[in-house]
């Protein structure tokens, strides 16, 4: 008994290496006198057959019984493990830039944008406007700041010390929103620009600002936002598209109908808040308590500390520091340590007028190091003034890991460096 070549009834959509769908898993079985009853034979609710008997002609027919896509549960898997992956880079990533990207390196910048795409190309939450993950406050973490920006966004959003958030109502309301937010502080109060909102697709949302107003917490009522919105017209109006929605509904990243890319979050973890309190200048040392309490070893060696780290905050200094700790105290502090214990040390006045000192870097297994400087020296420019300049101070490590670096010195002092890879 011969078969003959039988049409595919199934197809699993996944999408191979190449961008083209992975080959059919159907299988073709024929049915040859089977001494067991078709219906004990094809017993599994998983399975389908197509025309096993038919009754009418008696004629027995191929089965056709699709495999189970064995493969597609771990494709599926691999994929989340890249978007897991490559959430865990655009973080990192993030971790220092000033401004929601207003100051960034193009290092940082690379880094970001290599983030983005894998995200966006790995997929996350399929029609993430039908998705109930989309709805609630998100906080902005960046953008790119394209000259057709809006106003809001070239006003606040660059501004360190205001957080900015964006809130989402689409369901369970006759009045479905897509709101900005602009929080001054605690103290001051807010502004909240509002669209009325309408889902297009599975990605993009219509809006339509219609209405603002500052909420201050010195006043009992709410103050008007100086914009027209009715006078504006197809102004008022845009679009925006979710590119990727994390399937924990924590990471968005989202394309606004002006060419800005946005990347929001739901839950900031301690890292993010430490940086964000930096930003403002406020809670800085309860977010490292936080960042410190959560974490209950840390492992050191100069492997762990070679690279470029750059100082970002450091506590109030007291009056018996050194000459050259008030000279540096408040300037771009860039620290360069060696896997070899080398360590220098750079701080600019001016482009081009900076301190460089230079010495060593001793790590003890009880998680503390020691730092000898050996000497220094003025440059400006191609010329260099050395003196000599000797200190040693020994730092307790607190937190370290690839990107940020939480120091105490034996004065109580606290540091925090962020790692910085661009050269100087």
């Amino acid at each position: 008994m011969t078969t003959s070549t039988m049409p595919c009834i199934a197809m699993v959509a996944l999408p191979a290496a190449g961008g083209s769908p992975s080959e059919c898993l159907c299988r073709p079985v024929l049915q040859q006198k089977p001494k067991t009853s078709l219906k004990r034979r094809i017993h599994s609710p998983d399975s389908y057959n197509l025309n096993t008997y038919l009754r009418k002609s008696g004629r027995k027919r191929a089965i056709y019984i699709p495999v189970r896509a064995a493969g597609s549960a771990v494709s599926l898997e691999k994929r989340e493990v890249a978007s897991n992956d490559a959430e865990r880079r655009l973080i990192e990533g993030l971790l220092g830039i000033q401004g929601r990207g207003r100051s960034v390196s193009s290092q940082q910048l690379k880094e970001v944008e290599q983030a983005i795409i894998e995200l966006e190309s790995a997929g996350g939450v399929s029609d993430p406007t039908s998705s109930s993950l989309i709805e609630g406050r998100w906080q902005l973490l960046f953008t790119t700041r394209p000259g057709t920006a809006s106003p809001i966004q070239r006003t606040f959003v660059g501004v360190d010390a205001f957080s900015v958030f964006q809130e989402i109502l689409l369901r369970d309301t006759n009045d479905p929103r897509v709101s900005n937010i602009v929080r001054f502080s605690d103290a001051v109060g807010e502004l909240k620009v509002e669209a009325a909102a309408l889902i297009k697709d599975g990605n993009r949302i219509l809006f339509q600002f219609d209405r603002a107003a500052f909420s201050f917490k010195f006043f009992p009522f709410k103050v008007p936002y100086p914009v027209p919105f009715r006078l504006l017209g197809d102004e008022a109006k845009g679009w925006l598209d979710t590119t990727y929605l994390s399937h924990t509904g924590n990471i968005r990243i989202s394309r606004g109908n002006k060419g800005t890319t946005f990347v929001l979050q739901k839950n900031i973890e301690p890292r993010q808040k430490l940086f964000l309190a930096i930003s403002t200048g406020k809670g800085v040392q309860e977010a490292i308590e936080e960042i410190v309490l959560s974490h209950n070893s840390t492992s050191v060696d100069l492997d762990v500390l070679a690279g470029k780290w750059r100082l970002m905050w450091s506590s109030q200094v007291p009056k018996d520091e050194s000459w050259l700790e008030r000279a540096t105290n408040g300037l771009q502090n860039l620290q360069i340590v060696k896997d070899t214990g080398n360590l220098e040390i750079l701080a600019e006045f001016a482009p081009g007028f900076r301190l460089r000192s230079r010495g060593n870097v001793l790590v003890s297994p009880n998680q503390q190091c020691e730092i000898n400087i050996k000497d220094a020296a003025v440059e400006l420019g191609p010329f260099k003034l050395p003196f000599k300049s000797t200190s040693k101070l020994t730092l307790d490590f607190l937190y370290v890991d690839g990107k940020v670096c939480i120091i105490r010195g034996d004065n109580g002092w606290l540091f925090v460096h962020a790692r910085d890879d661009v050269s100087n």
